[in-house]
């Protein structure tokens, strides 16, 4: 495997220079002294896009390379396999394996009761704390007692963040319903209790989950509707309203505007967690000048041929090339993410032939999605792929896309660690114990690596299990507590503004870091910073991560003025 280019020498310098200990700061308004913990308790592991590639905030290029386990969405409210195995050994062993990233399925379901204050019990998982069985102890309060879907999702986290792994949450399906991803939409469908998940509850839990979770960077993603899908009729001359569609209008069933609505809202309480929409199930030949309301009564002849473009469920983005997603001045949060499977899911036309990766760009997956990568538009995240190892046309495919993903350093998550995954199996045996060598082998290779086969963390301090290595670690640096200085502060300014004096004592130092880092995770706002128009050093008109990286830099010693 061979490792990341490296953006530049200098912001590997400053992240090793400035990624550190607990050390006190001064905050220069108040005078008071302020504590600055550890890196991974002062939010520096949220991501950026640049292009079709994900950054962290000191500018290095971050492969998000992970996979599935799923069971909070169903019915039992907690992941599968915990009536087995103890979670915390699994967790470890899936960072020793070289999973950097967890994607988790949930429904709304379940965050609508962790909203309103009555979560799931979450009952079957085996926890015990007794001395003589001590089976997931960190799933039992002090009591003896099982903790609650949420409770157990918060030790989730935690440990997580200890193995140096990053969550991605899913809503798979709006109630909790083992087979909830077979509906189409995310909204219209009942909870167990009778209440309606409409839009605006989708909505509201999606905001009210990032905004518990806006300081922990642990959470880094919020994948915000799993497959939309849903088939036209031939017998409907309008568009029916079952299905999800992808076109410029605010009809409800409208992905594309319900999803870009949803992230803005969870981006007013939580301005770094990365934004992940999938694409839909059917797409309109708009280059025929067909659309959502062409009547769908055809014959599949050379004259009369189908008016969509098929894909899988939540696999098709043609429409990002006429109505891409708009996030405004959040748009380097947005990242597509098409599900791709191969033959033993479903026997697609583009499996017919002797398939290769070039009639698999040339028949499916270049206008459906890669184009989203090859084009530079946006980062790609392949949310679900895989499948059964049957020695044949779909083991052929996996290795394809796989390689294809390496090439690309798409980022991905794989379907899926449970073995109880009935059209994929797992990788993961029925004990949820054991590794399934020969599948885990396959995918192996498309894991974050370097040239000595160690893995890495998306994490700047915790390494990636017992073998892995930080973020830090892998672009160079060492840990070591920042600094300020006194270096006379960069004297273009614009009026009486100075760049990057953000208290105006007249001069830039780790004081005026401190403001912005705080700003931009909302700590606190504008009011509390007395020169907001120093934040935007680089002149671009708004004030993000790279403003910030150029301030390290500055103080680190590493460029000597700011951009005019």
């Amino acid at each position: 495997m061979k490792q990341f280019w490296r953006k530049t020498a200098s912001v590997m310098t400053a992240a090793a220079l400035l990624a550190g200990t607990s050390v006190f700061f001064t905050d220069a308004m108040s005078g008071q002294g302020l504590r600055a913990s550890a890196v991974d308790d002062t939010n520096d592991d949220w991501l950026h896009a640049e292009g079709d590639k994900l950054y962290d905030m000191y500018g290095n290029e971050v492969w998000l390379t992970g996979a599935n386990w799923f069971g909070m969405n169903c019915s039992e409210c907690f992941l599968h396999g915990l009536w087995s195995c103890d979670m915390s050994d699994t967790l470890a062993s899936i960072a020793d394996h070289g999973i950097n990233l967890l994607r988790i399925p949930v429904s709304t379901e379940l965050l609508y009761y962790w909203m309103i204050g009555e979560p799931d019990p979450a009952s079957g998982i085996n926890a015990k704390n007794t001395p003589d069985y001590s089976f997931n102890p960190e799933l039992c309060r002090e009591d003896g007692t099982q903790m609650d879907s949420l409770e157990i999702f918060d030790v989730l986290l935690k440990l997580c963040k200890e193995n140096g792994i990053k969550v991605m949450v899913d809503v798979h399906s709006p109630d909790a319903n083992n087979s909830g991803h077979n509906y189409e939409l995310w909204y219209g469908k009942e909870m167990s209790t009778g209440v309606m998940v409409t839009t605006e509850i989708w909505m509201d839990t999606w905001v009210w989950l990032a905004d518990r979770y806006k300081n922990d960077d642990t959470l880094i993603a919020l994948d915000l509707k799993n497959e939309p899908h849903g088939k036209r009729g031939y017998d409907s001359a309008t568009c029916p309203t079952t299905i999800a569609k992808w076109d410029n209008s605010t009809d409800e069933n409208n992905w594309k505007y319900a999803a870009e609505t949803c992230a803005k809202k969870i981006l007013e309480v939580n301005p770094n967690v990365l934004i992940v929409v999938e694409g839909i199930e059917q797409y309109p030949k708009t280059e025929q000048g067909y659309n959502f309301d062409t009547p769908d009564v055809w014959e599949p002849t050379v004259d009369r041929p189908s008016p969509w473009h098929p894909a899988w469920w939540g696999g098709n983005l043609r429409g990002v090339k006429d109505y891409p997603i708009d996030l405004g001045e959040h748009q380097d949060k947005l990242v597509y993410s098409p599900h791709d499977y191969g033959p033993s899911v479903y026997a697609q036309t583009w499996f017919d032939k002797d398939f290769t990766t070039q009639t698999l760009l040339d028949d499916y997956w270049y206008d459906t999605w890669a184009y989203i990568d090859d084009q530079g538009i946006a980062p790609l995240l392949i949310g679900e792929w895989g499948g059964h190892m049957d020695a044949g046309k779909n083991q052929k495919w996996m290795g394809l896309l796989r390689d294809y993903m390496i090439e690309n350093h798409i980022n991905h998550t794989f379907w899926c660690i449970n073995p109880n995954s009935g059209d994929t199996g797992g990788l993961l045996d029925a004990t949820f114990s054991k590794w399934d060598e020969e599948k885990y082998g396959l995918m192996e290779p498309s894991l974050w690596q370097d040239d000595n086969g160690r893995y890495i963390s998306a994490d700047h301090v915790y390494p990636l299990g017992s073998n892995g290595q930080s973020l830090t670690e892998y672009y160079g640096g060492t840990p070591t507590p920042p600094t300020t200085t006194t270096k006379p502060a960069d004297t273009t300014a614009s009026g009486t503004v100075t760049k990057g004096d953000l208290n105006k004592d007249g001069k830039v130092t780790i004081a005026d870091l401190l403001l912005m880092s705080r700003y931009l995770v909302r700590e606190i706002d504008a009011s509390k910073i007395p020169s907001t128009a120093a934040c935007d050093v680089n002149g671009d008109g708004r004030v993000n991560a790279v403003d910030c990286v150029l301030v390290k830099q500055f103080l680190a010693h590493l460029i000597d003025k700011f951009p005019a």
